[in-house]
């Protein structure tokens, strides 16, 4: 009988880049390795980066597969990120960054692809719907895909990617609960081009989300290192405290591999 392995181990880099190994195979979110500086945006609005990476990208070591959930910000994914791209043999986005990025793999909402595992057996990764804003967001922010992966005797991970949706959750949730790890994007970022309302999970949000992801273990990352992230990871956990569900969060440190689940 095979027995289902419900831990992981994971390295959060930085904002909403992560490292992870999952049935023998090694992932990267989002990969985002510039040092701190200012991009300039359309319309002379700037992004500041406030803080590097915990890894360097020369000390990253072989990647096997990257979660990209969207190319068109520089805090998803920035210009060392980029460089990176083409050495990694699969790179997983959705359809409209495949036809920006050659040799980018898109994948419609609940679109799914079959991973060889060193082992033998595979892991399926699906793309499942973001919203990067509210409803209507994506004719300013873009489209924007979450990932969820599944393989025999493995955890369930979810990858949210930059959601702003409980009901989108929802929906991941209802099609592939038990969820073991939920890597969720929060930190309420936030634009004057959407009057302020949040392009990724408040903090309260996340609460919403963990409710309904139960059990899973819930990885907060990108909360901060950006100015326009506006509750940081002290505001995350408090808000779990507040409603009971502390056990539950892996608040990471940065640079540390860490075994969850």
């Amino acid at each position: 009988m095979n027995t289902k392995i419900v831990v992981m181990e994971i390295t959060h880099i930085g904002g909403p880049t992560a490292v992870f190994n999952l049935g023998g195979l090694t992932f990267l979110t989002d990969p985002a390795f510039d040092v701190p500086q200012d991009y300039a945006l359309p319309g002379g609005r700037v992004m500041t980066k406030l803080v590097g990476p915990a890894v360097p990208v020369t000390d990253l070591g072989t990647v096997d597969v990257v979660l990209l959930s969207h190319d068109e910000h520089k805090d998803n994914l920035d210009d060392s990120g980029r460089d990176l791209l083409p050495s990694i043999a699969t790179v997983l986005s959705t359809p409209g960054a495949a036809e920006r990025i050659p040799g980018v793999r898109g994948l419609e909402n609940w679109e799914s692809i079959d991973l060889p595992r060193p082992d033998g057996g595979v892991i399926t990764v699906t793309g499942v719907p973001a919203l990067h804003g509210p409803a209507g967001a994506e004719a300013v922010t873009g489209v924007v895909t979450g990932f969820v992966l599944r393989g025999e005797g493995l955890p369930t991970v979810y990858v949210s990617g930059d959601n702003a949706s409980i009901d989108l959750v929802k929906q991941v949730v209802d099609r592939f609960a038990p969820i073991d790890v939920a890597i969720l994007f929060a930190g309420a970022a936030r634009t004057t081009l959407l009057d302020g309302a949040p392009l990724t999970l408040t903090s309260a949000a996340a609460v919403e989300a963990a409710q309904l992801l139960a059990p899973a273990t819930i990885v907060p990352v990108h909360t901060e290192g950006w100015s326009h992230f506006s509750e940081g990871p002290d505001t995350f956990v408090a808000a779990f405290r507040e409603a009971g569900l502390e056990d539950r969060v892996r608040l990471l440190d940065h640079g540390v591999a860490t075994t969850v689940g």
